[in-house]
């Protein structure tokens, strides 16, 4: 579907506050283009729009499509949606996020990050190589780049950085030169249906690579892979620990505040070469394999490997991953988005390997009823290097479904599968009670989730002064 605008037009985003609307919006108003949006609340995204004189009404209404021409709807929008049902009636264009960006990219050099994990980081961790070789990329991200804190950012050069969406599908609506597959793991099945189904548009997104691009596949994923005897296009690279990857990572120092390690790069008809002592400061073998995807992209378009192994040093991370917010009684609290039992498990392996002697307390607030119920064996597994768990109410995002368990039962199972302690809290209030009463000691403590859990991990600092 081509898409025919003229700067003339009034684009109105259903769902603005989006990280990814959010960012198409402020994209797009850089470009040239009227934008306005609307949200059910203010929140920092819609906060960082509104510095960037992007009008944001609160709450959905007709009235808020007055002059509107052209409508892009967020995937988390409900068909019965007042204004939705107002632009189909009144026959106003309405089009897809993943429509929309497909075509304010389509006439740039776009590397794609894709995956269920790990895509928010690697593709800042690309985003901040380039930068540093001051090719100055156009970045639409997943999250908040605290090097110049926001999501997106138009840039100069006709490089674009973007973090694709593979939740709706719209992942395959935007033409790659350089693409990476993270990971393929269980989420989004409410729009796929199987795992089968999700990996077949994987592989139509690898197939999707141009002659002149390439595509850089992690090897020590089990379904990446399964898709690969499957993939047509050989026009790929391979990266992470498995000895047969192209960029192989090898000699790993693991510390608190950074990671170390080296390359070994093994690419047909060339002689193999290394980069030696790569300094990074993120810690976790995820976080490796997302440092290692970025630089096997960065080395395909000639970028020297010293510049390269400065940015990564000066990295200044992604909110939200694995983020230190504050200390209290001298132990530190972090923030983190780790809503799937993969992502967990990868965030608290790596806390674990360097907090060896500390005791790790969990903040868990599930995101998603269908989530929770889909993935509820994985979820009672994956908090097995926890010591203590803090479960909070589920976070509904919109969702209003049965759970089909009892939630008691599920706490009881997480308990006993991944051998934590856990607490069951119905409050904020009852939060700060608990940290109040029992954070004391050698002891870290990581809230996690997509919900609310940021905010109340936030509030504690001003509440415990």
């Amino acid at each position: 579907m081509k898409i025919k605008l003229g700067k003339t037009e009034l684009i109105h985003f259903i769902g603005i506050g989006g990280i990814g609307m959010s960012g198409l919006a402020l994209i797009m108003k850089e470009l040239g283009f009227k934008v306005q949006g609307s949200d059910i609340s203010i929140n920092k995204n819609i906060e960082r729009l509104k510095k960037n004189k992007i009008k944001v009404f609160e709450g959905h209404k007709i009235s808020n499509l007055n002059k509107t021409t052209v409508l892009v709807k967020s995937s988390a929008i409900k068909k019965n949606n007042s204004e939705f049902e107002h632009a189909k009636r009144k026959k106003i264009p309405i089009y897809s996020r993943g429509d929309m960006l497909g075509h304010v990219v389509s006439l740039m050099k776009n590397i794609v990050v894709a995956g269920s994990h790990g895509k928010t980081t690697t593709t800042s961790l690309i985003s901040n190589i380039f930068s540093k070789a001051k090719i100055d990329p156009t970045i639409i991200n997943g999250g908040v780049l605290n090097s110049f804190g926001n999501s997106a950012k138009l840039g100069k050069s006709n490089w674009c950085i973007l973090e694709s969406d593979e939740s709706d599908g719209s992942f395959l609506k935007i033409p790659p030169t350089y693409s990476i597959v993270t990971n393929i793991d269980k989420e989004h099945l409410d729009f796929y249906k199987s795992i089968n189904n999700l990996k077949k548009k994987f592989i139509n997104f690898i197939e999707k690579t141009p002659s002149f691009g390439k595509s850089f596949i992690c090897l020590d994923d089990m379904h990446n892979k399964e898709i690969l005897e499957k993939v047509k296009n050989v026009n790929l690279n391979t990266y992470g620990l498995d000895k047969n990857s192209n960029f192989q990572i090898i000699n790993i120092i693991k510390q608190k505040e950074f990671s170390i390690f080296d390359l070994k790069i093994k690419i047909i008809g060339t002689k193999t070469r290394f980069i030696r002592k790569i300094k990074v400061p993120i810690i976790g073998i995820h976080n490796i394999r997302n440092t290692t995807a970025a630089i096997a992209v960065a080395t395909s378009v000639g970028i020297p490997n010293d510049i390269i192994k400065k940015s990564l040093i000066n990295f200044k991370g992604v909110q939200r991953r694995f983020t230190k917010i504050f200390n209290f009684r001298n132990i530190p609290f972090y923030d983190d988005y780790a809503h799937h039992p993969t992502e967990i498990s990868q965030v608290l392996n790596g806390v674990r390997d360097v907090y060896k002697e500390s005791e790790i307390v969990c903040i868990f607030q599930p995101h998603r009823i269908s989530r929770l119920k889909n993935l509820s064996k994985e979820f009672t597994e994956c908090f097995t290097k926890a010591d203590t768990v803090v479960l909070c109410p589920i976070f509904k995002a919109g969702e209003n479904i049965n759970l089909g368990f009892s939630y008691l039962t599920f706490a009881k199972r997480l308990a006993s599968n991944s051998k934590v302690k856990l607490i069951m809290i119905k409050t904020e209030n009852d939060l700060f009670n608990f940290v109040r009463q029992n954070i004391y000691g050698n002891k870290i403590v990581i809230g996690m989730g997509a919900g609310s859990i940021s905010n109340w991990i936030r509030n504690l600092q001003s509440k415990l002064k």
